[in-house]
């Protein structure tokens, strides 16, 4: 075989081979879990996120970064080891030691910064999601850290974390943070704490039940207060009535006495002394000897006669 023969056989491969490799990566896949960013000669042109057959320029123009768009979950604080020293241990505001587990929710939302920005962006996260909880924890006491103060201590350490993502320029977002656990580093240290909660737990427990029974007996107060009060605006009304009841009384007898004087005092007279005398038997005579004509008392308590004759009279009778 020939020289000239040997490099058209050579110059035909290579074109084939070239040629195969323009076919093979001229066009590429994306999976509906995937999302893609093209890069030019090294230089990222804007991500790719639906599924499907897209074409682009042959390599070594064009090549194509493939990331997930599933979502990551950054566990921080579990260890595999068994003993005290393996664990991740933190400080809290009042001085004192605990452990905390945490599950950080992300995701991949700009493919270029997540390439690019950063070397091993998963470990800026696990540095940022570290500093974060340090620090909330740092600023907290071991009483909140421990009971009702978990839901701030989360929501606090979410913030940080977004914030610090934002900053950092990563490509990555966070969709969640979960607070699984902060304990105490010990057993003996659990069950000294413990029985504190307890005891503060029993101590809120009788505060509550006093502040009831306070609660209760004011409401006692309150009601027999207002019962006295109903009780003497019903008072106050019937005296009122009962007054106003006398006064038109007593006008009504004004008007009478302005009348006929004589007969209204004789008659208040004999009505007096039916009230202070009802059982006695009451004579009522005038001073002229006279039988009085008006007598509006009952008949069987009232009698009127005529006073007897003196001494001079009975000798001119005779």
């Amino acid at each position: 075989m020939s020289a000239k023969k040997i490099y058209q056989w050579t110059g035909l491969v290579v074109s084939a081979a070239v040629l195969l490799v323009v076919l093979i990566t001229t066009w590429y896949t994306v999976d509906e879990s995937e999302q893609a960013i093209v890069l030019t000669f090294g230089e990222a042109e804007e991500g790719i996120t639906e599924p499907g057959l897209h074409f682009k320029l042959p390599w070594p123009v064009q090549e194509v970064e493939k990331l997930s768009k599933e979502t990551f979950s950054l566990d921080f604080g579990f260890n595999d080891g068994d003993g005290e020293a393996d664990k991740v241990t933190m400080i809290t505001g009042d001085d004192k030691i605990v452990q905390a587990d945490l599950v950080v929710q992300w995701k991949i939302t700009s493919p270029e910064d997540y390439l690019f920005a950063s070397e091993d962006p998963e470990q800026v996260l696990n540095n940022a999601t570290s500093s974060s909880l340090r620090g909330v924890i740092g600023s907290s006491e071991i009483d909140e850290a421990l009971t009702s103060g978990k839901a701030e201590i989360e929501n606090e350490v979410r913030e940080n974390l977004v914030t610090l993502m934002e900053n950092y320029t990563i490509g990555i977002s966070i969709l969640d943070v979960k607070l699984q656990e902060v304990d105490l580093p010990n057993k003996d240290v659990r069950s000294a704490f413990t029985k504190v909660t307890d005891a503060r737990e029993q101590k809120q427990s009788k505060v509550n039940e006093a502040e009831k029974y306070e609660n209760q007996k004011r409401e006692e107060a309150l009601g027999e207060r207002d019962a006295v009060i109903q009780r003497a605006e019903g008072d106050k009304v019937e005296r009122i009535q009962e007054a106003n009841g006398d006064v038109a009384r007593f006008n009504a007898l004004l008007s009478e006495y302005e009348s006929h004087q004589a007969i209204t005092r004789e008659r208040l007279v004999m009505e007096t002394l039916e009230q202070v005398l009802p059982e006695a038997n009451v004579y009522i005579m005038n001073d002229d000897s006279n039988t009085m004509k008006y007598l509006p008392l009952m008949q069987g308590n009232v009698q009127t006669v005529t006073p007897p004759a003196s001494d001079e009279e009975s000798e001119n009778n005779e």
